[in-house]
């Protein structure tokens, strides 16, 4: 995909990535590292839990979320980071052999007033899973380029 840059970007623009799919082993290894609670990491303890199974941790699913957007290169050439995060949800668990796929919708577009060369996009992400269930959201706050003249 071509890189979009501030001056592409609309409120109400949408954009929806291919998907992945998440194995029992990719769960239990990110929580071994990175979430080791035992929803996330035993399946006996897991079946025990309130969830009645294993379920990828928030965090994965949120970071899947991010990379599965960002690979897309909508954003390859205009992105200067990020100052921030808003409103993480989890809203439905994600289980072994779940597949997402992001849905990012444009929802504000501002140039800067003190640098003319880029710009602030809220972008508002959701993970979706097979069945079409949001099972997070999350808003990013993207500084991004603008065209050149």
């Amino acid at each position: 995909m071509d890189t979009r840059y501030l001056d592409d970007l609309q409120a109400g623009q949408r954009f929806v990535s291919g998907g992945i799919t998440l194995s029992e082993a990719e769960i239990i290894d990110f929580a071994w590292r990175h979430d080791p609670q035992a929803f996330h990491l035993d399946v006996n303890a897991a079946a025990e839990s309130p969830y009645g199974g294993l379920i990828a941790s928030g965090f994965q699913s949120m970071l899947l979320c991010f990379r599965l957007f960002i690979q897309s290169g909508v954003l390859a050439g205009s992105s200067l980071g990020s100052p921030g995060i808003d409103e993480l949800r989890w809203l439905v668990p994600v289980r072994p052999g779940d597949t997402l796929h992001s849905d990012v919708e444009v929802l504000e577009v501002r140039p800067s007033a003190s640098k003319p060369d880029r710009g602030i996009a809220r972008l508002k992400y959701q993970a979706v899973n097979q069945r079409g269930e949001a099972v997070l959201s999350f808003i990013i706050i993207h500084l991004l380029r603008r065209r050149q003249a």
